[in-house]
């Protein structure tokens, strides 16, 4: 397993929070999501071999959010 942390903008509330843990967390090789609304980041714990870092960006740009 891998960790990564990204910013992500655009993020404000309960709602944005549900979006992206929601979308992220059902990414084939995705163990765990944590967003922090406070610092902008979403924290993810994946395996390499199932998803790409590039995978789970897109996904949070499906939502309508920029990653940094």
């Amino acid at each position: 397993m891998e960790n990564v942390t990204l910013q992500v903008k655009g993020m404000s509330c309960g709602h944005c929070v549900s979006a992206v843990e929601g979308s992220v967390g059902k990414l084939n090789g995705v163990k765990a999501v944590k967003v922090d609304l406070g610092a902008g980041t979403v924290q993810v714990e994946f395996d390499p071999d199932a998803v790409t870092v590039d995978t789970i960006k897109e996904t949070i740009d499906e939502q309508g959010y920029d990653v940094a």
